[in-house]
């Protein structure tokens, strides 16, 4: 019996839970070659509906229920990792120093560190109040904020843990939904996942035995060659 990605189109949610847990990390779109996204799997015509069958809802979802982590992992780009693979995809593309040592190393911004001091206060905090909490609210600062929170993504510090609706005054919803950030151990903490118990060397050889069945070796070998592994 073929799997759901490969009978070509995924409806629901609870079938993209399945390519997702089976795939172990999947691309919202097209990136590594010769394997699945959310995008192409999907119809184009259910995409930003706000239906229950809207993949864009989802993205929120997956987080939101402990199926998945989310966040900008690979090259920038939006990822969904499942949670059996999440601990050794953290352990493999985050460091074993804390931020406050990488950024004295030159390996961090001084952006990145203070958001993540923010966010390890605030669990779960959207866009617009972390930005407020920065002193980054004006519009000169949006790209050094954008881009230390696409930097702390990166390493797997932080998560985006869902998308919050902004309210007003009387607590009604008011214009775009916020995304929001929690750190990556209180993701994992949240959805009874331990970290992975070895070093970033073998976090990334359980990750690659656990592409050998499911992946590609085009898809394989790209990720080795773009993660360092």
């Amino acid at each position: 019996m073929k799997s759901v990605e490969e009978q070509g189109i995924v409806i629901t949610f609870e079938e993209m839970a399945e390519v997702i847990a089976r795939l172990g990390i999947l691309p919202l779109a097209q990136l590594i070659p010769e394997h699945p996204s959310v995008n192409g799997l999907t119809k184009a015509e259910n995409w930003h509906t706000g239906s229950e069958l809207d993949p864009w809802a989802w993205r929120a979802r997956f987080p939101g229920e402990g199926l998945a982590g989310y966040g900008k992992f690979i090259r920038k780009k939006a990822i969904l990792v499942s949670r059996d693979w999440f601990p050794a995809f953290a352990a493999a593309v985050g460091s074993i120093q804390e931020i406050e040592e990488r950024y004295n190393n030159g390996l961090a911004s001084r952006e990145a560190v203070l958001l993540l001091q923010i966010i390890r206060d605030n669990e779960g905090i959207e866009t617009r109040e972390l930005r407020a909490l920065a002193d980054m609210k004006a519009k000169e600062k949006k790209t050094a904020f954008d881009n230390a929170l696409t930097e702390l993504q990166g390493t797997a510090d932080i998560v985006i843990s869902g998308v919050k609706a902004r309210l007003n005054a009387e607590g009604e919803a008011n214009g775009w939904n916020s995304t929001s950030f929690e750190t990556a151990g209180h993701w994992m903490e949240v959805n009874n996942l331990s970290s992975f118990k070895g070093s970033r060397e073998e976090a990334a050889a359980w990750l690659q035995s656990a592409m050998e069945d499911v992946w590609t070796p085009a898809a394989i070998a790209w990720i080795r060659k773009v993660m360092s592994w």
